[in-house]
């Protein structure tokens, strides 16, 4: 927003207009409000009133060919090489651009499931607008509710952070939450950037991140819940490190899903809401595919045990929890 003001301000100055349009997301700012115009602050009335609004004008393409006759045109220019700039080419694969229908028809089922390829990796495209946001809601719409329904999160944790600012400068949605005594144990968080917490489910997520620059969704719930709530240490160092590590990064989704895990954001989980590692592995990773991937070594002598135990760390989460909403 303060950029923008400068550029409007420039512009201005030099007596030239200047306009802003809406690309990245499909309804922003305040265009889905209550009947009394105030924002919504819990997902599931927003997401009615979201898709109570969507129709063909939203989600078509934008007439750009009217614009380019305004276009700055200049003779071409060499474009620099990639190693002139020191990029290195990486074995990475990188996400295709494709919505596949067929994903989508059975998103629903197979989401959860990170040892599968049940999601659309998309994540990164939305992120850069390599692919139109407005394109997957027109063809995930008539496919899958599920899918179309992600489409709106991402959109209500845009509209949270473009009304309530104060959330991506640090602060919690809901104030009472930060008066939580975190224990922020450096060794700790060490443990858990590096996928050796004895948790394998915790730990494969992790070793992914770290090595591919992406986490499937599900297990970010898991170590972000592991972090906040086993460890007990501030949302906002998992929040800093994602940011540093994902390559589909986004301010207002990253943040509104620590907010969520933690119990600290608008529509958050409740704080009492514990995952627990193991049964999140015996019912999305029963086999073990996803965490033989990334931990191989989770059955033998050499890796690690628990860090800490999970009924006792649970019973010290709420007991915190519980006196900081307190007061005392």
């Amino acid at each position: 927003k303060e950029r923008d003001h400068q550029v409007h301000s420039l512009a201005a100055a030099a007596g030239a207009a200047c306009q802003t349009y809406k690309d990245q997301v499909v309804f922003d700012k305040k265009e889905i409000v209550k009947d009394n115009g105030e924002v919504y602050t819990v997902f599931t009335p927003y997401s009615r009133k979201w898709l109570g609004t969507l129709n063909e004008f939203y989600t078509r393409a934008y007439p750009n060919e009217k614009y380019f006759r305004h276009f700055y045109k200049q003779d071409a220019v060499p474009i620099p090489s990639l190693p002139s700039m020191e990029f290195e080419d990486i074995a990475m694969q990188f996400p295709s651009k494709d919505l596949e229908e067929e994903l989508v028809r059975h998103y629903g089922k197979t989401r959860d499931y990170p040892g599968q390829r049940g999601t659309s990796r998309l994540g990164v495209h939305f992120r850069f607008g390599t692919v139109s946001i407005r394109q997957a809601a027109r063809i995930s719409g008539p496919l899958n509710a599920t899918y179309l329904n992600e489409l709106i999160w991402r959109d209500f944790y845009q509209m949270i952070l473009w009304n309530f600012p104060q959330v991506g400068e640090g602060k919690a949605f809901k104030p009472d939450y930060d008066r939580i005594q975190w224990r922020n144990v450096e060794s700790e968080f060490e443990k858990w950037c590096t996928g050796q917490t004895g948790y394998p489910i915790v730990d494969a997520g992790m070793r992914e991140l770290n090595e591919t620059g992406f986490m499937h969704n599900r297990v970010r719930m898991v170590v972000a819940s592991f972090l906040v709530k086993h460890l007990l240490i501030d949302w906002r160092w998992g929040e800093a490190y994602f940011a540093q590590k994902l390559l589909d990064f986004d301010l207002a989704s990253n943040n509104g899903g620590w907010q969520w895990a933690s119990g600290s954001g608008c529509d958050a989980a409740p704080y009492f809401r514990i995952f627990n590692p193991y049964l999140q592995t015996k019912k999305f990773d029963p086999d073990f595919t996803y965490i033989r991937t990334w931990v191989p070594e989770f059955e033998d002598f050499s890796y690690p045990p628990p860090m800490v135990e999970h009924t006792f760390a649970r019973n010290r989460c709420l007991e915190v929890y519980k006196k900081a909403l307190r007061g005392e």
